[in-house]
């Protein structure tokens, strides 16, 4: 049996290796949780934006009124597809003109907005095609090169979208990945395009200057298959006609830490 003299130094000794455990533990803990801090670097969070707003709308409207469009046309009530004419034209301004005063652009606008024009214009090659108003050979160059297009515009959104690429992610458009830019011949296609469809939709209206207009709406369709071709090849060999947005954050640099 110890005395009270020798238990003394048991204690102290043992408190003393206690003491000396712990902080040997803390210290491993310590060690395993900087590892995995630098073996696991924060995950950026992804980019998300506002879709829901007025311009984007108002460009929804648009392509929601490409069907009532063919109708009217197949159905020889030219009358109400210039009128759906005038109210794609209108509401093309306006989303425009609200999306940069009011600073509601996004980078779904720069997908939706052409993709509205090329709804509207596709759904007046093929009807009035149908109608016999369009050559069949000025038909398939226009359709041939939006399809060309739109199948290009899956893949670049596939390649572009930030991990992890899901099915769910992919048709999420607040997750932007990609903007398209436009080019400048592309644009004067779009101009053309439009003109020449809208001309040939009023045409059936005006019976009285069928012998001129005839010859404008021919002219005006050679400016549209030169300029067509001319512009699908541009966004071949443009380097600024889509922009991918993680290149050009991981250019930008991180943001800066709150």
């Amino acid at each position: 049996m110890l005395t009270t003299g020798q238990l003394a130094p048991c204690i102290i000794r043992r408190s003393f290796i206690l003491h000396a455990r712990s902080r040997s533990f803390a210290f491993s803990l310590q060690s395993i949780h900087r590892f995995q801090h630098t073996q696991s670097p924060r995950r950026k969070p992804a980019l998300r934006e506002n879709i829901y707003t007025f311009p984007n709308l108002l460009t929804v409207s648009r392509i929601a009124a490409c069907p009532a469009l063919g109708w009217a046309i197949l159905s020889d009530n030219y009358a109400v597809a210039t009128g759906l004419l005038l109210y794609a034209g209108i509401t093309d301004w306006l989303d425009g003109f609200l999306a940069r005063k009011y600073r509601m652009t996004s980078i779904l606008g720069t997908v939706l907005d052409p993709a509205a024009d090329k709804a509207l214009v596709g759904t007046l090659v093929v009807t009035l095609t149908m109608q016999g108003l369009l050559p069949f050979s000025l038909a398939s160059i226009i359709v041939g090169r939006d399809l060309l297009l739109s199948l290009s515009a899956f893949y670049v959104r596939y390649t572009s979208l930030p991990h992890p690429k899901t099915f769910r992610r992919y048709w999420d458009f607040s997750v932007p990945s990609a903007e398209v830019r436009p080019t400048a011949i592309s644009k004067v296609n779009t101009a053309l395009q439009l003109l020449l469809m809208g001309s040939t939709t009023i045409s059936p209206l005006l019976p009285g200057v069928q012998a001129g207009f005839g010859l404008y709406l021919k002219g005006l369709q050679w400016a549209v298959a030169t300029t067509t071709i001319w512009s699908g090849l541009s966004y071949v060999f443009s380097k600024d006609a889509v922009r991918i947005l993680s290149n050009a954050r991981r250019l930008r640099g991180p943001p800066p830490n709150p």
